[in-house]
This record gives C-alpha cells, sequence and structure tokens, in this order.
C-alpha cells in the first residue's frame, strides 16, 4: 500500500485475510514514487496506489521493457471505499501474482 491509502482499506483488507504491506511499515514511508514501485517489485508484491505520478512511473516502466510486480490504481473520488475493498480482495483472490507481473490494473474494475 502506497503511503496515502486511507488506513481503512488495510484494515478491511486485513480482516478478510489478505496480506497487505504498507509503506510505513515497510520503512518506505518517504520514499519517492520510482522507489517504492522499485521496492514493491523486490519484494514481489503488487503496489495499491492512488497517486497519479507512480502511473506515469508505470507507463515509462513499461514503454521502456523494465519489469513490475504490477500497480493497481485508483483514484481518490469516483469510487467508495467499499468498492475499493471489494475489488481489491475479487483482485487478491483471483488474479496469481503473475498474471499481475508489468500490469497496470484500474478501479473500479469495469
Amino acid at each position: 500500500m502506497d503511503v496515502h491509502v486511507p488506513a481503512a482499506i488495510t484494515a478491511a483488507l486485513r480482516r478478510r485475510g489478505i496480506d497487505v504491506l504498507t509503506s510505513q511499515e515497510d520503512n518506505t514511508r518517504e520514499a519517492e514514487d520510482d522507489a517504492l514501485l522499485m521496492r514493491a517489485n523486490e519484494l514481489e508484491r503488487v503496489l495499491f496506489s492512488q497517486d497519479q505520478d507512480l502511473l506515469r512511473i508505470a507507463s515509462h516502466w513499461q514503454a521502456s521493457g523494465r519489469r513490475f510486480s504490477g500497480v493497481v490504481f485508483s483514484p481518490q473520488q469516483g469510487i467508495s471505499l467499499g468498492r475499493c475493498i471489494e475489488e481489491l480482495e475479487l483482485l487478491a483472490q483471483c488474479c496469481s501474482p503473475e498474471e499481475l507481473n508489468d500490469c497496470v490494473i484500474f478501479l473500479p474494475l469495469p
């Protein structure tokens, strides 16, 4: 989880049995976005963010062929916390980590 993700999302996912690591817990709270994506990749974790700067970085990585473990993006407005939680849970349960490699997934899902 990027530092900007509301704690309520993290807590709800954990209650549902989803393995979540926040940037605060990983001591990357103040890391630049590219370093945060690099760290998620090192840990082989999909990064959830609501930061548009991260979208630009992931797009650049895709265009240059640089590998990453996946990004899930949700705008801060336009999706309820409940729907965001449900869709993150769905992705965690239905997608293997390999399926999300080098992908950027946008919430809300169609």
